[in-house]
């Protein structure tokens, strides 16, 4: 991989804070961790390095898979709420920062808005790593292009279908089509299409429409989200009606590729944007996926915290 300045803090906010070349460096990476998995001689490179983990948004995977990752790499993760930090009683987010940056190794954030990941970044002596955030999810795409290369290879080349809500995981596939090199088809109701400042900027690998089936046609990879995410619960309702004819089922996935996959973030609602019958079914690789949220997180934390020496070995 390329090797870090010296002195000089490394944030992983979206898909694109890498290159193309360290994108897939860091799938390899994970691979070869996941390998390693309960194997003695399993690297500890991390040991005395501690990451402090911000939770404004409640988590199981992403909690989960950092907080063990950063303990079977030898180093130790710090949870942290609004509830019993000074963040939650209205600390400037800088001096949040500059105070926490200046105790830690690195810093991953879960949170709202992403202007309050980017500002926290700004301030930090230290990697700041994006949890999720309302506008994008990088985390989960680093587990997701392993996901695929594990079972089908490289995924450059191939065709990909997002159907749903053009939210944070919407937009994070289409950085990652532009990063990978793939093709994205993504098909949203009117309404909940995904930023047009973005679609504009990755337009030479994504495609919008408001047809499920044409976006699913010869498909490699289907992958969907939730119809309400967090902090949009009010809007439940509403969106279900919208989304009605939207749900991945098996007649849609039947429109794909016969080898396709498919995908989800988790948790997941059977029955709404999936049916129990796809996810739960052959094609589905959801378990993998959650489980490479570990794996992925781990080559990510290595290449953020080592020294250049060692990430360049």
């Amino acid at each position: 991989m390329e090797p870090l300045s010296a002195g000089t803090a490394r944030h992983f906010l979206t898909l694109l804070d890498l290159s193309a070349q360290e994108a897939q460096a860091l799938i390899q990476r994970a691979q070869e961790l996941k390998r390693l998995q309960g194997d003695p001689a399993h690297p500890l490179p991390l040991q005395q390095r501690t990451l402090a983990m911000i939770f404004e948004k409640s988590s199981t995977r992403t909690r989960v898979s950092f907080e063990v990752g950063m303990a079977q790499l030898g180093g130790h993760a710090l949870f942290l709420s609004p509830r019993d930090t000074q963040l939650g009683r209205g600390e400037p987010i800088p001096d949040s920062a500059r105070v926490l940056s200046r105790m830690v190794d690195a810093i991953m954030i879960r949170t709202f808005a992403h202007d309050t990941l980017e500002t926290f970044a700004a301030h930090s002596q230290v990697p700041v790593i994006n949890g999720l955030t309302d506008r994008f999810h990088p985390c989960q795409l680093l587990a997701d292009m392993l996901t695929y290369q594990e079972h089908r290879g490289p995924i450059n080349g191939r065709r990909v279908a997002y159907i749903g809500d053009g939210n944070n995981m919407c937009h994070s596939y289409m950085n990652a089509a532009k990063l990978f090199d793939f093709e994205l088809h993504i098909a949203c109701p009117v309404g909940f299409e995904p930023d047009e400042d973005l679609l504009r900027a990755t337009a030479s690998h994504c495609q919008l429409s408001n047809d499920p089936a044409a976006a699913v046609a010869g498909a490699d990879l289907l992958v969907t989200d939730v119809w309400a995410s967090m902090g949009q619960e009010e809007q439940a309702r509403e969106r279900r009606q919208a989304f009605t004819t939207f749900c991945i089922d098996q007649a849609l996935l039947a429109q794909a590729k016969p080898d396709a996959l498919f995908m989800h973030c988790l948790p997941a609602h059977r029955g709404e944007e999936v049916s129990a019958e796809v996810i739960d079914g052959p094609q589905s690789v959801v378990w993998d996926e959650a489980e490479n949220r570990l794996h992925a997180q781990k080559a990510l934390l290595e290449f953020l915290l080592l020294e250049p020496s060692v990430n360049t070995a």
